[in-house]
C-alpha cells in the first residue's frame, strides 16, 4: 500500500486556519456607515431619557403635517396653546388656527423629557441565538477543513446569518410598545420599524487583526 503525502493540501489548510486566527467578525450598525442610525440603534438598544438642550421643552409632533418637522418650519403660523392648572396658565402645546372661529388644531405637544425604554435587539439576539450560531460555525469550519471554504467565506456566511437573525428580531419585536401617539404618527405598531432604514443597516464586517 502506497501512502501519498500531499503537502500542498496541508499547506493550504494551515494557511486557511491561519487566516481564521488573523481576522474577526463585527456585527451591528456602524457609525462609520451612518452616524445618525448608529445613534438611533444605541438609543433603542440601551434606552434613554431625552431632555432638551436649551432647558425648555421638547416639541413632539402630534399632527400628520408636523411629522418630521420642527416648530421653526411653521414660523408665525404656529401659536401656543394654554391650559390652566392650580389657577396658573402654562403652554402645553403649539397649534394652528383653523376655521373662521379661530379654533386651534394641535401640531406639537410640549414635554420636559421623553423616556425611550430599552428595546435590545442586538444583545438579546446574541443571548437567544448564540448556541445556534456556534453549531453553524462548526459546520463552516468542517467545510474549511475540507478546503471547500476560505476563511473569508466562513466569516461572511456567519456574519450574514447573524445579521439576518438580528433583523428578524427587529421585525418580530412587539414589546415594550410604542406610545399610542407614536403608532398613530408612523402608522405601525412595531416599535423598531418605521421606514425600515434602521433594520437595513444591520450588517457585518470582517476585520483584520494584523
Amino acid at each position: 500500500m502506497e501512502i501519498q503525502d500531499d503537502r500542498s493540501m496541508l499547506d493550504d489548510l494551515l494557511a486557511r486556519l491561519g487566516e481564521m486566527d488573523q481576522h474577526s467578525l463585527e456585527i451591528g450598525i456602524f457609525g462609520s456607515d451612518d452616524s445618525f442610525y448608529a445613534m438611533i440603534a444605541n438609543v433603542h438598544e440601551f434606552g434613554m431619557t431625552i431632555k432638551p438642550k436649551n432647558g425648555k421643552n421638547l416639541a413632539i409632533p402630534v399632527h400628520r403635517k408636523a411629522v418630521g418637522k420642527s416648530p421653526h418650519d411653521f414660523g408665525d403660523e404656529l401659536q401656543p396653546m394654554f391650559t390652566k392648572k392650580g389657577g396658573k396658565s402654562r403652554v402645553y402645546g403649539l397649534g394652528v388656527k383653523t376655521g373662521t372661529k379661530g379654533e386651534m388644531e394641535m401640531y406639537f405637544v410640549l414635554k420636559e423629557s421623553v423616556n425611550i425604554p430599552e428595546r435590545s435587539f442586538i444583545r438579546s439576539t446574541f443571548d437567544e441565538k448564540h448556541d445556534e450560531w456556534m453549531d453553524y460555525l462548526e459546520q463552516l469550519i468542517e467545510k474549511l477543513c475540507d478546503l471547500e471554504l476560505t476563511a473569508k467565506m466562513v466569516f461572511d456566511r456567519l456574519g450574514s446569518r447573524i445579521a439576518e437573525d438580528i433583523q428578524d428580531k427587529m421585525t418580530d419585536m412587539r414589546s415594550p410598545k410604542n406610545a399610542a401617539l407614536t403608532v398613530q404618527n408612523k402608522g405601525s405598531s412595531n416599535p423598531l420599524i418605521d421606514t425600515g432604514q434602521l433594520r437595513r443597516r444591520v450588517t457585518w464586517k470582517v476585520v483584520s487583526r494584523r
